[in-house]
């Protein structure tokens, strides 16, 4: 499918999604490894951490992230979503209430962690409470062009965005995408980000959903790992990449 700026690159086989179980059980394997993934820190200051589900997903899609997190110490807040399928202007505008009263309570800045759609909503929330961010990380999320995806996939947003123009309240209508609706949220996509906060986009070649080369976020790392899409959430090399930023980003020397 050819993507927003020219590129030609088709989304891998959708098939490639399979790897989700293996990838689960390699992370699982890991655990039981000196230094494995899910052998999980405790740390004197770990910071708080939100986490955002993708596309059709819920906070139970992140459940086994959510439980390595709190191993390490970190308090974890869910995004409230059963399944992720709403206005994203909407979205974002409820996240930030969470977000706000989620950093008062710990009494400092957050670390969001999206997956797919999960990220782009994460990043909208970086740009617009700055001080509330301190790390961003994005799992396959394609911020770059958010409909190149697979052609399965794109016939779904289509469904959906239909039942939203019939008015369905929980799902996203065409209006979304091409009115004013989520003008603000569109803009948030390319906006710069705060210098002080570390940006992480992980993208694989081998992402049978979202085109890659559409994570390639120009404002944040970008982090190449060997997954399929779905499985970002539960693979080692992931886990890998989330230990350290979030060991560097637990030094105090980020707050000030």
């Amino acid at each position: 499918m050819a993507a927003e700026g020219g590129w030609e690159a088709p989304v891998a086989p959708l098939w490639g999604e399979l790897r989700y179980g293996g990838e689960l059980a390699r992370l699982l394997a890991a655990s039981a490894l000196a230094g494995g993934p899910l052998l999980a820190r405790r740390h004197e200051r770990p910071q708080p951490v939100m986490l955002i589900p993708g596309f059709m997903a819920g906070d139970s899609s992140l459940a086994l992230m959510r439980a390595w997190l709190r191993r390490r110490g970190h308090a974890v807040a869910a995004s409230g979503m059963r399944i992720n399928a709403g206005c994203a202007e909407r979205i974002v505008s409820r996240l930030q209430d969470q977000l706000r009263s989620f950093a008062d309570r710990c009494e400092e800045p957050v670390v969001l962690i999206g997956q797919s759609r999960g990220g782009a909503l994460a990043r909208s929330l970086a740009v617009r409470e700055p001080e509330n961010v301190a790390a961003l990380v994005m799992l396959g999320s394609p911020v770059v062009d958010p409909l190149a995806v697979s052609p399965q996939v794109l016939r779904t947003v289509k469904l959906m965005a239909r039942l939203g123009d019939l008015g369905i309240s929980s799902v996203f209508s065409s209006e979304c995408a091409d009115g004013a609706c989520c003008e603000t949220f569109w803009q948030d996509m390319t906006a710069p980000l705060p210098e002080h906060i570390e940006a992480v986009s992980v993208f694989s070649r081998s992402d049978g959903v979202v085109d890659w080369h559409a994570c390639l976020d120009p404002h944040s790392r970008n982090v190449e790992v060997r997954s399929s899409h779905c499985g970002m959430s539960v693979h080692p090399a992931v886990y890998r990449v989330l230990d350290d930023l979030l060991e560097r980003s637990e030094e105090p020397a980020w707050n000030g």
